[in-house]
């Protein structure tokens, strides 16, 4: 099976434009394509997996990927998929999250001379002369069609800022200068985004002729995919500092049982044959298959090394026993109060809860456990001196941390 096919075999592929042309070039190892990542957060998260897992599945067929990293994008912000204006950020930390970006994505995408290219389009949107560029792209946008597009209609009762306005000019100008100075001849991107896709196509034939050939596809799951990776504790992230590998599996090791063939099949580089003969999986094996995700994912993001610890951990500690890599939250004296630590203080602490109001929620819902005993008084202490030896607490069935005071 080919690359373009198995892509759609594996649900990835959702719209396109130019599908035999771009089956052509993706299966003859002649696409050079871009994905962009705008630097909102010092890492990548599980939002942002199944673009790198498809970078590395196009570069392993022979096409050439070019990370696109959004240090001019992200100082106006993407308005898709959102109900509010982002945050604005400043340049410095801009730089500092595509750093972190750049050396998350070398796990995936093996770059150099002549394999993959990590570009920073703020290396020219932040040096454009604002009314040259009204004037050379300004007349290849409807604003009545803009209006028409998803990403900005969502957002029209609310309220869209001019400045998020101008991210579909933005991010369209980002492929004509690739192309034009790259030879980037095809962009990839989720549902969200196809609207912003399609003028950067519109842009470089309305300005280079029809003969130009630039395409379009869009992956099935990438809009989803700003909804993966959320918890009850926060963001699913890359970084082992962020989101510790063992965390990390027990995200992919709880998905829903309706969910975990669909990932296997468009996340892992399990082969398509394998995965066909778990499609009839219920009740137990599909636990089996949870485990499987779970591994594959955890090895391909953290090395083998942590995926066996963080499987030999849920294991042992869900098969009553306990784990010597239990993952493990150090207090510290500022923590305490009257010698002793709250639990609510504990949950927000160990990560088991985003903040003291999910806290207090999952004590009063009777969620907690703490020291081998169900916690539902939401004013409930440990001393130093039972800190001091560690204490297990848990929230829910399948989230567990080790809590000791150093």
């Amino acid at each position: 099976m080919k690359i373009y096919e198995e892509l759609v075999a594996r649900g990835l592929i959702a719209q396109v434009t130019n599908e035999e042309e771009i089956k052509e070039l993706v299966n003859n190892g002649k696409a050079t394509f871009y994905i962009g990542f705008d630097c909102t957060a010092d890492s990548l998260h599980v939002g942002h997996f199944m673009a790198l897992c498809l970078m590395k599945r196009l570069q392993m067929a022979g096409n050439r990927p070019i990370a696109l990293i959004g240090g001019g994008t992200t100082m106006i912000g993407d308005p898709s998929g959102r109900t509010d204006m982002r945050k604005m950020l400043t340049k410095e930390d801009i730089d500092h999250n595509a750093e972190c970006f750049k050396r998350q994505m070398e796990r995936f995408i093996e770059f150099g001379p002549d394999k993959a290219m990590m570009i920073n389009n703020a290396d020219w949107l932040l040096d454009l002369n604002y009314v040259e560029l009204l004037r050379e792209v300004g007349p290849c946008f409807s604003v009545n069609n803009m209006l028409r597009a998803e990403c900005y209609k969502q957002r029209m009762e609310k309220g869209l800022s001019f400045l998020e306005f101008n991210y579909m000019i933005m991010q369209s100008y980002d492929f004509y200068y690739l192309f034009q100075h790259y030879g980037c001849n095809m962009q990839f991107g989720g549902n969200d985004q196809w609207s912003n896709m399609l003028g950067g196509t519109e842009l470089i034939r309305r300005k280079l002729g029809k003969d130009a050939h630039a395409m379009t596809i869009t992956l099935l799951l990438n809009s989803e995919g700003k909804k993966m990776g959320k918890t009850d504790s926060g963001a699913v992230w890359l970084d082992p500092n962020k989101t510790s590998p063992y965390d990390f599996y027990q995200y992919w090791r709880n998905v829903e049982d309706a969910d975990v063939l669909k990932c296997i099949r468009m996340l892992t580089f399990l082969p398509l044959e394998e995965v066909d003969r778990m499609s009839d999986w219920k009740d137990a094996q599909l636990n089996t298959a949870k485990e499987i995700l779970a591994y594959e994912l955890t090895k391909l993001v953290h090395g083998e090394e942590e995926a066996r610890k963080a499987q030999d951990t849920a294991r042992s500690l869900f098969g009553g026993g306990s784990a010597a890599d239990m993952p493990e939250t150090e207090l510290s004296e500022s923590d305490l109060k009257d010698g002793a630590c709250d639990i609510l203080t504990i949950l927000v602490k160990s990560g088991l809860c985003s903040s003291k109001g999910d806290a207090r929620r999952n004590v009063q819902q009777g969620g907690v456990e703490a020291a081998g005993e169900k916690v539902t008084d939401i004013s409930k202490s440990f001393d130093a001196s039972v800190l001091g030896e560690g204490i297990v607490v848990k929230r829910g069935k399948k989230n567990f941390r080790r809590v000791v005071l150093k």
